[in-house]
């Protein structure tokens, strides 16, 4: 049973502890007002045009373009790859959905590729297993869990060699340096995200990062349903309602100031987990120090293996059993939310998901699929599987205080116990 503490210092938080809720700071305001004041309460505006100058500023491209959502830009990101039906697409099995929905969209085969230890992203030895299984494969879709940079000059040299497009999915990373150089910038094409909950936020809204002229012009046509050049509606192909809102972009401009400030207040939040949790068996989710520097948007926690409790999980549900000395992500996470703070799963492996069960996935092994028949060569590793069992994402908001974080971290220590 998950502990519930009987003194006045483990009462349910009064007001809420969120996992990462949008932070304003004032000037967002200001800017949403200049649309609505100005009149340009529509898809064109200033807003949108300094959005786009600052962010391709900020990440060191030449062009961004915004739209409605990350979404919407890793599916243009798609098209503009090629991207047609019967193709197959390599991508990072321990992401959002939303990394992989463009592919489903232009009616192409995802291929997930298992995850490594080190960063929890795409692993290279995998990526170069899954080329020698499907060699027809001439695009990778790329994404930096949860702020951290994946091994990319690893990756890079993988799709080179087959001759391969790269997709950098950044939706979580915007502000991440790999070495030196920021996330978004490592593709063919980059993506980012505003959404409510990422490290700074336009409520929604995203942005398509290249340094080609012709892509960034070809999106924005797109990204506005097509319209042709002429005093008519014309449209010589189909296009998407995609560009982001005016009055968004006032948001996301009010925003930008402050990336640096949440980055250093995300990393605070890693680092007091990380002290907190020293002499028990739990890691944080790793990175490279040597190369990347994070932007720490999300905290998470993985428990040793010979510290984890029987856990069962099906689609919808999980069950455990408490024992002395031992926990898992479920204790955790009820425990967490009978005190009122929100904590997360890890992401589900995308080749576990009820969607994609039939779909190919790859791991340092060769298949993944079927490797529980005792015929079969290897250890059947699945790593993405195996930290989606014993991780979850922590309270990570940057208006948490010390004070709140401090008894987040004695809440999961008493659930060893």
């Amino acid at each position: 049973m998950a502990f519930i503490a009987e003194n006045h210092d483990f009462k349910p938080f009064e007001k809420k502890v969120w996992l990462s809720s949008p932070t304003m700071h004032g000037p967002e305001l200001t800017y949403m007002k200049e649309a609505f004041d100005t009149n340009w309460m529509s898809t064109v505006g200033e807003n949108i045009n300094e959005c786009e100058k600052l962010v391709a500023q900020k990440v060191g491209c030449t062009h961004a373009v915004a739209l409605s959502s990350g979404t919407a830009a890793l599916h243009l990101a798609a098209k503009l790859a090629g991207v047609k039906p019967g193709d197959v697409v390599i991508c990072s099995d321990m992401t959002f959905c939303a990394t992989l929905s463009c592919v489903k969209y232009e009616g192409a085969t995802p291929v997930f590729v298992d995850t490594e230890y080190d960063t929890w992203n795409m692993d290279p030895v995998a990526l170069e297993k899954a080329f020698e299984m499907y060699p027809q494969a001439k695009l990778v879709i790329v994404a930096n869990l949860y702020g951290t940079p994946g091994k990319m000059d690893e990756l890079r040299a993988v799709a080179d060699k087959y001759g391969a497009k790269i997709i950098e999915d950044a939706a979580e990373s915007f502000g991440a340096e790999y070495k030196g150089k920021q996330t978004g910038t490592f593709g063919d094409i980059g993506v980012i995200s505003g959404n409510g909950n990422k490290i700074i936020t336009g409520t929604s809204g995203g942005f398509l990062l290249t340094n080609d002229y012709a892509a960034a012009a070809k999106v924005r046509k797109w990204s506005t349903q097509s319209r042709d050049n002429a005093p008519w509606y014309q449209h010589e192909e189909l296009g998407y309602n995609y560009r982001m809102s005016n009055v968004i972009a006032g948001v996301f401009r009010g925003q930008l100031p402050y990336l640096e400030e949440h980055i250093a207040q995300k990393k605070a939040i890693y680092e007091r987990y990380k002290e907190g949790f020293k002499g028990f068996p739990i890691q944080m989710n790793p990175y490279d120090a040597a190369t990347s520097e994070p932007n720490y948007w999300l905290s998470c926690m993985i428990i040793d293996k010979d510290a984890m409790c029987p856990q069962a999980r099906d689609d919808h549900k999980a069950v455990y059993r408490s024992e002395r000395g031992k926990t898992c992500p479920t204790e955790i996470l009820e425990t967490l939310e009978m005190h009122n703070a929100e904590g997360r799963p890890i992401w589900k492996p995308m080749h576990m998901q009820p969607i994609y069960r039939t779909n190919p996935f790859v791991t340092v092994e060769g298949n993944g699929r079927g490797r529980t028949n005792a015929y079969i060569k290897g250890s059947g590793i699945d790593v993405g599987a195996d930290i989606f069992r014993r991780g979850l994402c922590l309270p990570s908001d940057n208006k948490m205080t010390e004070e709140q974080q401090d008894r987040i971290i004695e809440i999961i220590h008493r659930c060893f116990l």
